[in-house]
């Protein structure tokens, strides 16, 4: 579709740029022409590869094709972004065409960068080393979870922020230990969660809680611990400190098995465009989703500057006041600043059991149904496991906008 142009250009097909087309869909018919630029075939529901790590999910539950989930009366664009020329209202693909745009959504996720911890690359996907922040890894991470036995070591690790899904690091790490007491072999192994992170999680209401979750399974947690390289041949993990006393001390481990979640970051033709920040996302109002440089320009998920965890829950909310400002501007009316930060991280804590952490700028807690969200349980697993897909596929995809509302008045985190 070389020089084409459209109402609204969509950079990016996965979660947010496919929830936006299907809620533009809804809220104005046919009265707009929509295109989404996607260069992949296939489609992920990302947040089950914990799961799929895990041996509880199958991976092939987890894709779909793009072209299967763009909706009817939305053109597909099959191709890569390549530069943006916001003064031209036009982006260029690599293959040298350009689409012209009246409104642009700006989507496109984010990028896994394995190349920034030495050794990582070449050491992927086999002698234990493994990862479920990759379609063609996440079934290694079961494979090797079966390998353990009496006296293993398992090291899990969590790069510096932001990246995607800031729960699954240690996600992973209570699944294994749970996996191995069943096994009645935990107390013979020694599993360990380092994290670049000053601590277990960014919200304190949840760390307390987690932290006595990782104590009961008698995993080490080890803070400011920056995973620096690998050395797949030896099985070495070899960390850097990065705050305290002892910044920038080295800490070499062994491990029978090393769960890596990799530094992240956003897209090279993004870093380098108009776009961005000093830090390479898309500079946006942190409640409108506008972009605070170009006023026909809007960016959502990973990609953006706002200082939310990027998670999919976190898209659900920001995906209706992308759609309503966009049809706002089109009418010349006022942006609208709804979106207040919200996130969520359902964290499985064994199996059968998850803690769903909601909360939103700030680190407030929102829980959106009538318990201690702080406290493990069987809804949570069956939220994560059943619930949360149910709504992704068939709801959330098809541009339904009807969730149930977090409280944002809710003050058990303040006792």
């Amino acid at each position: 579709m070389p020089n084409s142009s459209h109402d609204v250009v969509i950079i990016g097909g996965g979660t947010a740029g496919i929830t936006v087309a299907a809620s533009l869909r809804r809220r104005a018919g046919r009265d707009l022409t929509i295109a989404i630029v996607e260069p992949a075939e296939h489609h992920y529901y990302q947040p089950a590869f914990t799961l799929v790590g895990a041996g509880a999910y199958r991976l092939s539950d987890t894709r779909r094709s793009v072209a299967s989930l763009v909706p009817a009366g939305v053109d597909l664009i099959t191709g890569a972004a390549k530069a943006f020329h916001p003064d031209d209202n036009a982006v260029e693909l690599e293959n040298g065409d350009r689409v012209s745009y009246g409104h642009l959504v700006v989507c496109p996720g984010l990028v896994l960068n394995w190349d920034k911890v030495e050794g990582l690359t070449g050491a992927l996907g086999k002698g234990g080393v493994c990862s479920n922040y990759a379609p063609d890894q996440v079934e290694y991470t079961w494979q090797c979870i079966q390998g353990l036995g009496a006296g293993s070591k398992i090291v899990c690790t969590q790069p510096p922020m932001p990246f995607k899904c800031p729960g699954a690091p240690q996600k992973i790490a209570y699944l294994t230990a749970d996996h191995l007491r069943k096994k009645g072999i935990l107390g013979d192994c020694d599993v360990q969660f380092h994290t670049a992170t000053p601590g277990i999680f960014g919200v304190p209401y949840y760390a307390r809680a987690l932290t006595k979750v990782a104590a009961n399974y008698g995993i080490t947690v080890g803070l400011s611990h920056n995973l620096v390289a690998v050395d797949g041949a030896a099985k070495k993990a070899t960390f850097e400190v990065v705050d305290g006393d002892d910044k920038g001390q080295k800490i070499e481990l062994d491990y029978d098995m090393l769960h890596v979640t990799p530094p992240q970051g956003p897209p090279g033709f993004i870093a380098d465009s108009p776009l961005a920040n000093e830090g390479g996302w898309v500079d946006v109002d942190a409640n409108t989703m506008q972009s605070t440089k170009y006023p026909n320009i809007f960016s959502l998920g990973d990609v953006c500057s706002t200082a939310n965890s990027k998670t999919a829950a976190a898209v659900r909310k920001q995906a209706p006041v992308v759609v309503r400002n966009i049809l706002n501007a089109r009418k010349g009316a006022a942006m609208e600043a709804g979106y207040d930060g919200y996130a969520s991280c359902p964290l499985t804590t064994a199996y059968g059991k998850a803690i769903i952490a909601e909360f939103i700028y700030g680190g407030k807690v929102t829980p959106s149904f009538p318990w201690d969200p702080a406290v493990e349980r069987w809804t949570g697993w069956w939220i994560k496991k059943t619930g949360l897909p149910i709504m992704y596929w068939r709801y959330m995809l098809k541009g339904r906008e009807w969730f149930p509302k977090h409280n944002t008045n809710w003050k058990g985190d303040e006792a």
